[in-house]
């Protein structure tokens, strides 16, 4: 029986959900569903790499020969074969890793998340770079820390510029490995020194890696965990090598955070889910992805090349972006007077699409850069995009 003429529901939300904002990326990818948009906007790999008969077989076997394990609820640090092997993936000759300091989690963001639940709390200062991943923005924001701006230059992060800033902090967050937003990658020697500041400084560092595998050349740069695994978080991702549909991540750390982790995942969603664990494990127990990577590169680095050849050509003078050597990203800076959001709806009306880099700053946004992607879009489209951004720029100055 339904209530005649119900009074409406005056809805309280909580201080934090009012402060909750949209991602900028994600309202933007609203628009780029249109087929005619040419999408530089976003992080998306492509679709041309996903295994789709390999996904296919692995999830028959695993639900012909262990369906009924595979469909029930699981543990919720995860399934135990396949966090043994990326156990044995992250160690080295001189650092072993153990099985139980892995957590799977259901998607990287979603450790992102329960990192910031254990860790931070109101007023809590959270050390960034500059730019920084915008989906670690959003998640760490939820627990309203004082975000903290670690400097960066054409390198990367400086870590000589941290400790002037590490006092009180709860963690610092790195994308070491063809940033997002940037694709800048830090030199061995920044590594090294980064580890050891934060080490001086008793400051755990988040190595957040889902485009490590993704180096051009084929040769991944050594893992900070690697170099001290007592205070380095390490972040892994299969969305990036095999697909993001499966929303599957993973964090490795030590074992009193790793416990912490694990109690806010219970809170959350009880455990990743098991099918998708096995299947994964079916696909990467037997050296599939040392097969597979490869061809990601190829792609990748091919597209990148024929982008930084258009730029080179359309692009004025005036205008500087960096030369990833590996990863999905272009970072454009513009000249001074030029606001990208603004840029971007002339570019939308000339049905071409890319990302602000205001949102990806903690503290006081560059409204003059962009970033770009390459990965999803053909060679042809890629040069007619970005003549027409070459166009737009120009006409502005």
């Amino acid at each position: 029986m339904k209530i005649e003429n119900p009074n409406p529901i005056q809805w309280q939300f909580s201080e934090r959900a009012q402060q909750l904002q949209s991602s900028a990326i994600r309202e933007i990818l609203k628009i780029t569903q249109r087929p005619e948009i040419i999408s530089f906007a976003g992080g998306l790999p492509s679709p041309a790499t996903f295994p789709v008969d390999v996904m296919k077989a692995a999830y028959d076997k695993v639900l012909t020969e262990t369906g009924k394990q595979a469909l029930q609820y699981g543990p919720t640090d995860g399934y135990a074969p396949l966090r043994e092997w990326i156990a044995n993936s992250l160690s080295t000759e001189g650092t072993k890793i153990l099985p139980e300091q892995i957590l799977m989690v259901s998607g990287s963001q979603q450790a992102l998340d329960l990192l910031g639940k254990v860790l931070v709390d109101e007023g809590s200062p959270v050390l960034v770079e500059t730019p920084s991943y915008l989906g670690a923005l959003q998640a760490f924001s939820v627990y309203r820390p004082e975000f903290r701006s670690v400097e960066t230059d054409d390198d990367g992060l400086v870590p000589s510029s941290i400790a002037g800033l590490a006092d009180g902090a709860r963690l610092l967050y790195s994308l070491p490995n063809f940033q997002n937003p940037t694709g800048r990658s830090l030199s061995l020697a920044r590594r090294q020194e980064l580890v050891e500041t934060c080490a001086r400084l008793g400051l755990p560092l988040i190595e957040d890696d889902p485009y490590g595998a993704l180096s051009y050349k084929g040769e991944p740069m050594p893992r900070m965990v690697s170099m001290n695994p007592d205070g380095v978080i390490y972040m892994g991702s299969f969305s990036k090598v095999l697909t993001p549909g499966i929303r599957l991540g993973y964090v490795c750390a030590p074992l009193p955070l790793v416990r912490r982790l694990e109690l806010a995942k219970q809170a959350a969603d009880l455990h990743t889910a098991q099918l998708t664990q096995m299947v994964v494990h079916e696909v990467v127990k037997d050296g599939f992805l040392d097969r597979h990577i490869p061809t990601i590169r190829t792609l990748y680095a091919n597209q990148c090349q024929v982008m930084l050849d258009a730029l080179d050509e359309h692009f004025p003078d005036s205008v500087t972006w960096t030369r990833p050597e590996g990863g999905m990203f272009i970072w454009v800076k513009l000249p001074k007077q030029l606001d990208a959001t603004k840029l971007l709806e002339q570019a939308l009306a000339a049905r071409v699409a890319f990302v602000p880099g205001a949102p990806f700053y903690a503290n006081e946004p560059a409204s003059n850069t962009l970033r770009l992607s390459f990965v999803t879009v053909p060679p042809e489209r890629i040069r007619e995009g970005i003549a027409t951004l070459g166009q737009i720029i120009k006409s502005q100055l």
